[in-house]
C-alpha cells in the first residue's frame, strides 16, 4: 500500500470529474455488498449453516477493514485507490472471499459469500486498466471461484455445476469489461467537455483583442500583403475558435488548414483521406495545429508550390487503431542528417502531437521535398 506522506491532500473534486465521481460510486457500492455480506454471514449463521464459521467471520473482517480504509482515502488522496497495489489488494480479498466460501460452508448454500463484494475490485479493474483489464480481473475472480469448489466441495463434478460456473466468469468478466468501456467514454466526453469550455474562454478573451487588431489593420493599412496576411490569419483564428459543427471532424479541419496555405502562398495543397477518423478534440486540434506548422514550413523554408495531406486509420504494434497523418510537400527539402529541429519542429509539430500520446517522423532530402509523418492514439 501507499504511504500518505507521499499524497497530495485532496478529495475527489481535485481529480477528474468522471474519475471522482466512479470512485465515489464504487465506494458506495463496496459499502452496500459489505452490508449484504455481512447480513448473510448473520441469517446463514443463526441456520447453523457454516462448517467453520471463524473463516466467514475472518473473511468478513479483512473486506470491512479494506472498506473502511478505502473510503478513508477517498477522502484524503483518492489516487491512492488507482495504484496497482490497491486495486491488486481488492482482487486478491475478492478471490479469498469466493475460493474459501465452499470451506465456510457445510453444505450446498443458496448465499455465496463472495456474491457481490468481489465486484468492486473488478470495477476498480476496469477504471485502472480500461476494458481489457477488468475483463482479466472478472476472469481471475471467476476462476478462483472454480478452484474453491474444486478444493473444498465434495464430489464436485464440472458437468454438474458447468453452467452455474460458467455464469459467474461471465458474469464477472463482463462486469469488468463494461466497467472499463464505460470509464474510456466517460473520460473521452470529459475531455471533448473541457477543450469546448477553453476554446470557449480563448475566444472570449481574443475576440476583443487579436481579432479586432487584425480587422482594423485591414481597414487602415496600405500595404496589399500585410492586408492579405492580417485577412488569413484572422480567418485561421477565427475557424479554429468558433468551428462549425461540420468542421469539428479531422479531415474538415485539415481542409481548411489546406484552403489557408493556398491563399497564403498561392500554392495548391489537397487532402487525401479515406475515412474521416473519429478522434477526440485535443487529438484533431493538435494534428490541425501540426500540419498548419509543417505547412508553414513547406511554403516558408522550402518554396513548396503543392503539398498533399493523407489521413487514414492503421493499426499500431499493438493492434490499437492509429490515425496516420502524412504532410508531403515537392520543395526543395532538406538534410536530414546535418539539420537540427527549429522551434517550429519541436514545439509545434512535435511538441503537439507527443502531449497527445503520438509519434512524429520527418523525412526530408535535398531537392526531393519533405515529408512528415504522424501517428496519434485514435
Amino acid at each position: 500500500m501507499a504511504k500518505p506522506a507521499r499524497r497530495i491532500i485532496g478529495g475527489p473534486s481535485q481529480q477528474s470529474g468522471s474519475q471522482g465521481s466512479l470512485l465515489i460510486a464504487v465506494a458506495v457500492f463496496r459499502w452496500a455488498t459489505l452490508a449484504w455480506t455481512v447480513l448473510v454471514v448473520a441469517v446463514d449463521e443463526r441456520n447453523d449453516s457454516f462448517a467453520h464459521l471463524w473463516t466467514a467471520v475472518v473473511l468478513v473482517a479483512l473486506i470491512s477493514m479494506f472498506t473502511v480504509w478505502a473510503t478513508l482515502w477517498l477522502r484524503v488522496a483518492p489516487t491512492v485507490l488507482l495504484e496497482p497495489a490497491a486495486v491488486l489488494t481488492e482482487l486478491v480479498l475478492g478471490a479469498a472471499l469466493v475460493f474459501f466460501d465452499n470451506f465456510a460452508y457445510d453444505a450446498e448454500h443458496s448465499q455465496s459469500l463472495g456474491s457481490a463484494w468481489p465486484l468492486a475490485g473488478i470495477f476498480m479493474a476496469g477504471i485502472l486498466w480500461a476494458g481489457r483489464g477488468g475483463f482479466v480481473a472478472g476472469l481471475a475472480i471467476g476462476m478462483a471461484r472454480i478452484l474453491g469448489e474444486l478444493r473444498f466441495t465434495p464430489g464436485w463434478v464440472w458437468h454438474d455445476h458447468k453452467l452455474d460456473s460458467l455464469g459467474t466468469i461471465v458474469l464477472y468478466s463482463l462486469a469488468g469489461a463494461v466497467g472499463g468501456f464505460l470509464t474510456i467514454k466517460l473520460r473521452e466526453a470529459e475531455q471533448r467537455i473541457s477543450a469546448a469550455k477553453a476554446r470557449e474562454e480563448v475566444a472570449r478573451e481574443l475576440h476583443d483583442g487579436v481579432l479586432q487588431t487584425l480587422a482594423v489593420i485591414q481597414r487602415r493599412s496600405d500595404d496589399p500583403d500585410l492586408v492579405a496576411l492580417a485577412r488569413d490569419q484572422e480567418q485561421d483564428l477565427r475557424s479554429f475558435l468558433f468551428l462549425e459543427p461540420d468542421a469539428r471532424t479531422l479531415v474538415p479541419s485539415l481542409r481548411e488548414v489546406a484552403a489557408r496555405f493556398n491563399r497564403l502562398y498561392g500554392a495548391t495543397a489537397q487532402v487525401v483521406a479515406v475515412s474521416d477518423p473519429d478522434v477526440s478534440d485535443v487529438a484533431r486540434d493538435a494534428l490541425r495545429g501540426a500540419v498548419t506548422e509543417a505547412l508553414n514550413n513547406a511554403g516558408k523554408h522550402g518554396g513548396a508550390s503543392a503539398a498533399t495531406i493523407f489521413v487514414d486509420v492503421v493499426a499500431s504494434e499493438s493492434g490499437e487503431d492509429t490515425v496516420f497523418c502524412s504532410v508531403k510537400d515537392d520543395g526543395e527539402g532538406f538534410e536530414r542528417d546535418t539539420t537540427d529541429d527549429g522551434v517550429g519542429i519541436t514545439r509545434s509539430i512535435r511538441g503537439r502531437i507527443e502531449e497527445v500520446g503520438g509519434r512524429v517522423e520527418i523525412d526530408g532530402r535535398p531537392g526531393q521535398g519533405t515529408e512528415v509523418r504522424i501517428w496519434v492514439p485514435a
